[in-house]
């Protein structure tokens, strides 16, 4: 049995943690749907879905088969370990956190699903210039990028311009749904 791999992805701004952090919840029971922790080369804040990695200890991770994903995005390293590869091996769905970019250059095929959480321009700028990490000028090259990202091919799309509840219970059923798919 083959598993599947899940690429949430979406602009800056977007909401994907909390989406992906409340769907995680929502199916905590669900022992073959795993969420894997990304490795960044970006130090973790509180609350933060990745793992934190140096550099050099990336790049070596990177040469010697230790990532099953990796792409670079916003000057930072973003990588998936390779141990969930095993995860997909035995049929479980694995849901990364992903990038656009990457996930446009990835061969669509059965084992991979996309999915775009989205919001409105308003809605991203706002959530970007709350949240404090970029500064205005930052913020303005995130949202022109979406315009160029814009093109990438989703097997299901969440506008989680309102309640975050109803995005990640969207998430959730299409992980849900998508999982029941594989044992059949």
């Amino acid at each position: 049995m083959t598993g599947a791999w899940v690429f949430v992805c979406g602009p800056s701004g977007a909401g994907k943690d909390s989406v992906i952090n409340a769907a995680r919840q929502l199916l905590m029971d669900q022992k073959n749907i795993v969420f894997a922790r990304r490795l960044v080369t970006r130090p973790s804040q509180a609350g933060s879905e990745h793992d934190q990695i140096a550099e050099q200890d990336f790049r070596l991770m990177m040469t010697s088969g230790g990532l099953s994903w990796h792409w670079q995005a916003h000057d930072f390293f973003y990588g998936v370990a390779a141990n969930y590869a095993t995860d997909v091996q035995a049929g479980h769905l694995v849901v990364v956190n992903g990038s656009r970019a990457h996930v446009n250059s990835l061969l669509h095929a059965d084992d991979v699903k996309v999915v775009i959480v989205t919001a409105s321009n308003n809605q991203l700028a706002s959530r970007l210039q709350q949240r404090g990490r970029d500064d205005p000028q930052a913020i303005a090259s995130r949202l022109a990028r979406n315009a160029s990202l814009s093109r990438v091919t989703a097997d299901c799309v969440i506008v989680n311009d309102s309640a975050l509840a109803a995005s990640s219970q969207r998430l959730a059923d299409y992980l849900l749904a998508t999982s029941q798919q594989l044992t059949q």
